[in-house]
């Protein structure tokens, strides 16, 4: 039986998915999996990019969970593709490598203003309110009327923990320093800007309409933006998620507003043309007016208006960063690859070098679709036997003994099981169901089990 030793960087959903898809597709191979992941925790995007108020999302996490906790898998975390372990470590050792490393910096937004002291990456924000240990504990929440550009989901995060009340976050795992800044957030009104019409939102039903149950915050819609063109009569008529937030919109323009503390406003036909400021912070956003240009995209009115703000996010996408020794499409932020086969410069298959997950094909689709996705690639692995990597050690206590020799304070499926429990008692011990451990230094002292429980 022919064995396939295969390393997989990066241990969020799409990693997990494709680790689970390799043990159950490759049949007549012994498959041994290990698992790599720059943060001491696993479960990527889960943990550190959906807003902590979507419980529901984050029940994909019992899925991940299943599939580490059978034991099959190997987890090394804490660790650094390219300083930890290269490229040529893994050829060593395994006989193939998967990369699924998502997307985790902003896409650009190519307007003046977007460098002033005010201009917020939406990435950097989610990672900030969900705890990524990798970014500065403080946020600058001074602005009382802020805007926020983009209409998927993103924005919709970000609007909604903006606006929201902190004391409504409680419930949840945010860590403290994060309610306390969102706290004493000064913040009066979030504008939600996007270039297209009501019926052409990236956002989905449900995310939409959490907007319209936020406490104490009023849902603001504007009567000028409502005007549905041919195009987007069809959308709603013949897509039932079209049809569903047309119709969450429309109830919220019979809404009486005015009483509530907060508010939240949605802009459409709106695009964002620059970032103003004055003596290098942001006073205002200035955007054009757009209308439908009758071939399914928008054009610009000529009409120019300016909101004042003291702050704007810019949720327009995500973007890839590139892997050392691994080719990259700095254009479209991806490995560059066919099917999930990664490809050298001259377009060929690069024997041992897959991707999958955002890497792969950008940061597009929902976290569950990273489970077709992976299967592509995962047939590519199994058919691709005669191109495998012949590695020199490659018995399963290599990788352990080169990390410690190299001083890796790795980390481990049983260190997770340690954080994690140890979170669950930190928010037991305040009525909550989880408070998440932010320091890196700190998750890995208790993933080492070098700090007693809050229990003990």
């Amino acid at each position: 039986m022919p064995t396939l030793r295969i390393a997989i960087v990066g241990a969020g959903p799409a990693g997990i998915y494709a680790a689970d898809i390799l043990l159950r597709e490759a049949h007549g191979t012994d498959v041994s999996i290990d698992l790599f992941e720059q943060l001491p925790a696993p479960y990527g995007l889960v943990r550190y990019g959906v807003a902590p108020d979507h419980p529901r999302i984050k029940g994909i996490v019992n899925a991940l969970r299943d599939v580490l906790d059978r034991g099959v898998v190997r987890l090394f975390g804490n660790v650094r593709f390219g300083e930890d372990i290269t490229l040529d470590d893994l050829k060593q050792h395994y006989n193939a490598v998967l990369f699924s490393t998502g997307a985790i910096k902003d896409a650009e937004l190519d307007v003046p203003g977007v460098d002033l002291d005010g201009s917020h990456g939406a990435a950097d924000f989610v990672s900030w309110f969900d705890g990524h240990p990798d970014v500065p504990r403080t946020w600058p929440l001074t602005a009382s009327s802020v805007a926020v550009i983009g209409n998927g989901n993103v924005a919709l995060d970000v609007s909604r923990i903006l606006a929201k009340h902190a004391d409504d976050l409680l419930p949840t795992e945010i860590p403290a320093n994060v309610y306390e800044g969102l706290q004493a957030s000064p913040v009066t009104d979030v504008h939600v800007f996007g270039r297209r019409g009501p019926a052409q939102v990236k956002f989905t039903p449900l995310e939409l309409r959490e907007l319209g149950e936020l406490r104490d915050v009023d849902m603001v819609v504007y009567d000028e933006d409502f005007g549905h063109d041919e195009a987007s009569l069809t959308a709603i008529q013949t897509n039932k998620q079209v049809m569903v937030m047309n119709r969450v919109l429309e109830q919220w323009r019979t809404r009486e507003v005015g009483q509530a503390s907060r508010r939240l406003h949605l802009h459409f036909w709106a695009k964002p043309v620059e970032i103003v400021g004055e003596d290098g912070h942001v006073t205002a956003l200035r955007y054009e007016r757009t209308r439908p240009n009758g071939e399914g995209g928008v054009e610009g009115t000529g009409e120019v208006r300016e909101l004042p703000v003291q702050a704007v996010y810019r949720a327009v996408g995500y973007f890839g960063s590139p892997l050392p020794g691994v080719p990259f499409d700095e254009k479209t932020g991806v490995i560059p690859n066919r099917e999930g086969q990664v490809l050298d410069e001259d377009g060929s298959p690069l024997p041992g070098v897959y991707a999958t997950g955002w890497i792969k094909r950008g940061p597009v689709g929902l976290i569950g679709h990273t489970k077709s996705d992976a299967m592509e690639t995962v047939q590519h692995i199994v058919n691709d036997q005669a191109s495998w990597w012949t590695p020199a050690d490659p018995s399963p206590e290599a990788v352990p003994a080169l990390l410690r020799e190299r001083g890796v304070d790795y980390t481990d499926l049983d260190g997770w099981h340690a954080l994690d429990e140890h979170e669950q008692a930190l928010g037991a011990a305040e009525g909550r169901e989880r408070i998440k451990v932010v320091p890196r230094d700190e998750m890995v002292d208790v993933s080492l089990r070098r700090m007693p429980s809050p229990t003990s």
